[in-house]
């Protein structure tokens, strides 16, 4: 692949990346939660690993050519963000405080919560099937779904670095400042809330536009 195009497609996917987003309320979220920023930050780059590799198969574009299948998608996906916010914004303080244990033994639930907000997005889907192949050249010596999943991966890895870097970086300056912590907690159950209510607000123009 050419190295211009590489730079440019980085360059792309790291001011996407540097967007706040879910993706960023919940890194916070796993911050302030205990030791649980790796598999926060790994669910959701499995999450777009799966939308990679589905893009790279050719999936995603029959996905996206089947209105009920975003439909559903979004649903899904609104409602599990939805709830992940309350569920957030609701946490009494003292589960910020305490219980490093308690984060250590959901390390799983953290990397399947990250893995369902990234792989369950939408927006993501639409973003990958539109952003990847622009990327790719038929006519260089790997194949377009070689490229595209290279592509997806240096995504990741812009997502791995600035992720970890909110979710650590959360961690180390509000650890010690539980009444801040309560707050940027509460601020990013609330990110998610109104990503989820803009996923619903969507679908409602989009049935009110063809119905």
């Amino acid at each position: 692949m050419q190295a211009s195009l590489l730079t440019a497609f980085w360059i792309v996917s790291f001011s996407l990346v540097m967007v706040p987003g879910a993706d960023w309320a919940y890194a916070i979220s796993a911050g302030l939660r205990g030791r649980v920023v790796a598999p926060a930050v790994g669910g959701m780059l499995l999450g777009y690993l799966a939308i990679t590799l589905v893009v790279a198969a050719g999936v995603g574009t029959l996905v996206t050519s089947v209105p009920a299948v975003l439909s559903v998608l979004t649903v899904v996906g609104g409602a599990y963000l939805l709830w992940l916010g309350v569920k957030t914004v609701l946490r009494p303080a003292t589960q910020l405080s305490s219980g490093d244990g308690q984060a250590q033994s959901s390390k799983q639930g953290w990397a399947l919560r990250g893995f369902a907000i990234s792989g369950l997005n939408p927006k993501a889907i639409l973003l990958f099937v539109a952003l990847l192949p622009q990327f790719t050249r038929p006519g260089a010596g790997w194949s377009v779904s070689v490229q595209i999943v290279v592509l997806g991966a240096l995504h990741m890895l812009n997502c791995a670095s600035v992720y970890s870097v909110v979710g650590l970086g959360s961690k180390a300056v509000l650890g010690t400042r539980p009444k801040a912590a309560r707050i940027v907690s509460q601020l990013s159950g609330a990110a998610m809330i109104v990503v989820a209510l803009l996923l619903f607000a969507e679908q409602v123009f989009a049935f009110a536009r063809h119905g």
